[in-house]
């Protein structure tokens, strides 16, 4: 009986500290969500100085396509995004196709799982906590079918 209460208090010991050591707050998950924003209000408003501020300088953005028979993946670096943004890529969406739907998967410590489904395409994001803000530092993405 003792051994199963020694075997049972180390359970519940080993259990509390498995827990996160840090959970996700209010504030976190507000800055989170306007990080993301940053990134898709940029993109659509032709704001390349918005999206760059919500992009960690050694971002990724990358999306898998077939090309002649082969997989592979193609790349862009934060600069490219937010030039292309500044360009005004997303500016010729109609506004009532523009679409910023923002899902916070997960949030331990440091480190930001979201999904933001845009007009065309779908962004799954990796975010860190760095120098106290949230930087989107990478970014793999599918395109919607049509239809």
């Amino acid at each position: 009986m003792k051994t199963r209460f020694l075997l049972a208090a180390a359970l519940l010991f080993s259990a509390a500290l498995a827990a996160p050591a840090r959970a996700q707050t209010a504030a976190d998950s507000a800055a989170i969500r306007a990080t993301a924003l940053d990134y898709a209000e940029g993109w659509y408003t032709g704001d390349g100085e918005r999206m760059g501020r919500a992009l960690h300088p050694r971002l990724a953005k990358r999306i898998s396509v077939q090309r002649e028979g082969a997989w592979q993946l193609e790349e862009m670096t934060a600069e490219e995004l937010s030039s292309a943004a500044a360009r005004g890529g997303g500016s010729r969406t109609p506004q009532a196709q523009r679409q910023a739907d923002v899902q916070i998967l997960d949030v331990f410590g440091n480190a930001a799982s979201v999904r933001v489904t845009m007009a065309g395409w779908i962004d799954y994001m990796h975010m860190a906590r760095v120098d106290g803000r949230w930087q989107i530092v990478n970014v793999l993405w599918e395109i919607k079918p049509r239809g």
